[in-house]
């Protein structure tokens, strides 16, 4: 897999789980809960949880392409940002807009 490829994997995988804790009320999108409906504070801790899981695919895929770089705290800061960027549509659809029957 080339690096632009693996660049635009990695956003789409980003994009994906950002949303994902906004789009459905179970816990990683697999595990049931009680509640009807899942806390916001729940939703944020799935958020940070999916942030490094995301990380981690992309530190496999910079590894599988060559040597890791090493990385500082803007680096977080700035990937953490983005990450909430764009979970922002989630977040949005889940809160700020009215659903039939609510």
């Amino acid at each position: 897999m080339s690096q632009t490829a693996s660049v635009w994997l990695v956003l789409l995988i980003a994009l994906c789980a950002a949303n994902l804790p906004f789009i459905n009320q179970r816990l990683f999108a697999v595990v049931p809960l009680r509640a009807a409906a899942k806390p916001l504070a729940l939703r944020l801790a799935e958020l940070v949880v999916l942030y490094f899981a995301t990380g981690g695919i992309g530190l496999l895929l910079e590894k599988r392409a060559g040597q890791i770089a090493p990385q500082g705290w803007e680096f977080y800061a700035v990937t953490g940002a983005l990450f909430v960027t764009l979970a922002f549509p989630g977040f949005v659809w889940r809160y700020l807009l009215k659903h039939k029957g609510a």
